[in-house]
């Protein structure tokens, strides 16, 4: 297949990649692919790659990872990440969210080469190539990891979608936008307006 500007790429199963068969990926085996420039993750077993983030993408993720750093470290509350910086939520689920951000209740699962186990929240910053990957595999892997919290940021329509863990599974507390504030429970004192985070 041709791809022309008219095709986005999209995230696919890496089947290019040598390692076992797709479904049984782990950690250890990710590890020790070459370094290609790609971006790779693990849901259940199988090796995705996914396009790399584009302009608008990088700009929203710098605005997240100052204001939640302000809120966060600076308050003292955890630590704040972006990627590239796995997280291992489980021996065959393994993934590099946007941003992570991990309270002093949870400092064990951060590692020196990873974090492992559940952060408090996950933010994730889709486009077109990535949104039903961040919306069906991820945001089932995150939920069934048990992330409190996971936010989608959607830098074309300037939104954010804050969903809490409910149980087994996520509950929209809806779809913020302009001078709205997230109600989140994980940084209770984010009183940014989502528009400041794609201004």
């Amino acid at each position: 297949m041709t791809i022309t500007s008219d095709v986005l790429p999209v995230v696919t199963p890496a089947d290019h990649i040598i390692g076992p068969p797709q479904g049984h990926w782990t950690y250890t085996d990710y590890a020790a692919i070459q370094d290609d420039g790609n971006r790779y993750e693990i849901i259940n077993g199988v090796l995705y790659m996914a396009p790399s983030p584009i302009e608008n993408h990088q700009g929203a993720s710098t605005k997240f990872v100052t204001y939640l750093t302000l809120h966060v470290e600076f308050a003292g509350l955890g630590r704040v990440y972006h990627a590239p910086f796995d997280v291992e939520l489980a021996p065959d689920v393994l993934t590099q969210p946007d941003i992570i951000v991990v309270l002093h209740d949870r400092a064990n699962i951060i590692t020196p080469k990873r974090i492992q186990g559940a952060p408090n929240l996950i933010v994730e910053i889709i486009s077109p190539g990535t949104s039903g990957y961040d919306r069906r595999e991820k945001q089932d892997a995150y939920a069934n990891a048990g992330v409190a919290e996971y936010w989608i940021a959607e830098p074309s329509t300037q939104t954010v979608e804050l969903l809490q863990l409910d149980g087994q599974a996520y509950r929209s507390l809806g779809i913020f936008r302009g001078q709205a504030i997230l109600p989140s429970q994980v940084v209770p004192s984010l009183s940014v307006k989502v528009e400041q985070f794609f201004v």
